[in-house]
């Protein structure tokens, strides 16, 4: 699954909030997304495989919990989208930038 159709679902958004935040049993998490969005404790479970297999998401057991914070690896597709459209915005800006003080120069710009 593609990050951003991942990042697309609100259940999925929220609890990366929550385990962003710190880190949360999966029962915490189950108890959030149940009142937040009154879905049952297996579709959170769904969501939470979801974003651990997307690598937004990693889980560690501590004893018969498991544990969920954010692992950095999912991200890493949506900063390489983002760069390229920082990149194509950028070079936009300057140009803006360029014309502005050409016109400050030239006594146009007001």
């Amino acid at each position: 699954m593609h990050a951003f159709d991942v990042l697309s679902d609100t259940v999925r958004r929220r609890t990366l909030e929550l385990i962003a935040q710190e880190e949360h049993a999966s029962g915490e998490i189950v108890n959030v997304i149940e009142a937040e969005f009154g879905i049952s404790q297996s579709a959170v479970s769904q969501h939470l495989r979801i974003l651990r297999d997307a690598g937004f998401a990693q889980v560690r057991k501590d004893g018969a919990r498991r544990c969920y914070s954010i692992d950095p690896t999912g991200f890493e597709d949506v900063q390489g989208w983002l760069d390229q459209l920082r990149r194509y915005w950028d070079s936009k800006m300057e140009s803006l930038a360029t014309e502005i003080e050409r016109g400050k120069r030239s006594g146009t710009a007001k």
